[in-house]
């Protein structure tokens, strides 16, 4: 393990973000942490969808171990409900922009925690060949220009928010308007008769997928009804019941690796499904679409890999009780970058809870996978 070094925080600003419909003219703002006598021509950007910089655990470790770090946060700081994914990478854009143009740094890399993996490499692949003109609720969302990075790092990382959504729903709801009103056919907790059989679980996968379809739909004439009567900006929030009760945390033997089963990154998986506050809880009809729609978001991380060429380091916690594995599969097999690398954090929860170690070993075989990759500066951290 290296030596720890003293650090130092300080603010950093982009200005000029325009107003729109779902934010109002408001600077970006961005916590740089670093080793207060290290320079570095090198920034790890990290920027979490839906946070701000206190929800990512890796990044005082970094600097700890001499990096220098950018803790961003998006224009929907610490509130998701109305985020528009492809707004958040413009403004990842702008810190980008800013740390070559005024910050003083040469090599960009990109860490991607959880959600903030399937964003950073949305936004690389998006940086290297734009496709994406605007959001999925039609509104513009202009992604050309964006400048790429060195290279991108996938900590955690998962497919995409929809993708997550559609594996945690709760498909037993029938009423959205009455979450009391359920299916017990299809009610998770009230089954708890793990392992679940094969057949049972292929019914519960395919009523987890009309069921974020039937929300979809109503988004969609929602949204048209209210555009018609007031106007193309008008949007609306609602409530989305109980979105925690993927089998993953019940059953081993899915997709098995090193989690405690019976419990999620959350907690009891059962009392996080029937809280007031969750996954895709209380989202916009524009960010439904944007964040959690599988049929419509198009911030997804298979795909967006297809696309990239950047080196890209893939990190798959062994005991991640959130993520489940096959989405760091996914996203290695399909990357297209001659340099890329699947790591196993052996023993790692998802928010390295409790694992300091662990997050330093992490860390240092990440700076190391980056100076042997020619994208960071310093010397090697002890192995």
């Amino acid at each position: 393990m290296s030596a720890a070094f003293d650090i130092g925080c300080e603010w950093k600003r982009v200005s000029g973000l325009e107003a729109g419909p779902d934010t109002a003219a408001v600077p970006l703002e961005g916590l740089l942490v670093r080793p207060r006598a290290l320079p570095s021509d090198t920034l790890h950007v990290t920027l979490h969808p839906p946070g701000a910089f206190s929800l990512l655990p890796v990044q005082m470790e970094l600097a700890r171990q001499g990096a220098h770090v950018l803790c961003a946060a998006s224009r929907y700081a610490r509130n998701d409900s109305a985020a528009i994914l492809e707004r958040v990478a413009l403004d990842l854009g702008a810190f980008v922009r800013a740390a070559r143009a005024e910050w003083g740094y040469r090599r960009i890399v990109l860490l991607g925690w959880s959600a903030g993996a399937s964003l950073c490499l949305f936004y690389q692949a998006q940086a290297e060949s734009p496709w994406v003109a605007e959001a999925p609720d039609g509104s513009p969302a202009d992604l050309t220009g964006l400048a790429p990075a060195d290279a991108v790092v996938s900590l955690g990382g998962q497919v995409s928010r929809a993708r997550m959504l559609v594996e945690m729903i709760d498909p037993s709801v029938r009423d959205e308007a009455d979450p009391s009103d359920c299916d017990p056919l299809l009610d998770l907790y009230a089954r708890r008769k793990a392992p679940f059989a094969k057949p049972l679980l292929e019914v519960y996968r395919r009523a987890q997928h009309e069921r974020v379809r039937r929300i979809t739909a109503w988004a969609h004439d929602t949204l048209a009804q209210l555009q018609g009567r007031c106007g193309p900006e008008a949007d609306r929030a609602f409530l989305v019941h109980r979105t925690l009760a993927d089998p993953y945390f019940l059953d081993a033997r899915i997709d098995p690796n090193e989690r405690t089963v019976g419990r999620c990154w959350l907690g009891d998986p059962e009392r996080v499904n029937s809280a007031p506050t969750g996954l895709a809880r209380t989202p916009t009809l524009r960010a439904w679409l944007s964040q959690w729609s599988s049929d419509d978001s198009q911030v997804d991380a298979v795909a967006a890999a297809s696309r990239s060429g950047a080196p890209l380091l893939v990190i798959e916690n062994t005991a991640d009780d959130c993520v489940p594995p096959a989405h760091a599969r996914e996203i290695f097999a399909a990357s297209v970058s001659t340099a890329k690398t699947h790591l196993k954090a052996a023993g790692a929860n998802h928010l390295y809870m409790g694992q300091p170690d662990l997050l330093a070993e992490t860390v240092a075989a990440t700076r190391n996978w980056l100076a042997d990759h020619g994208v960071a500066d310093g010397p090697r951290a002890p192995s």
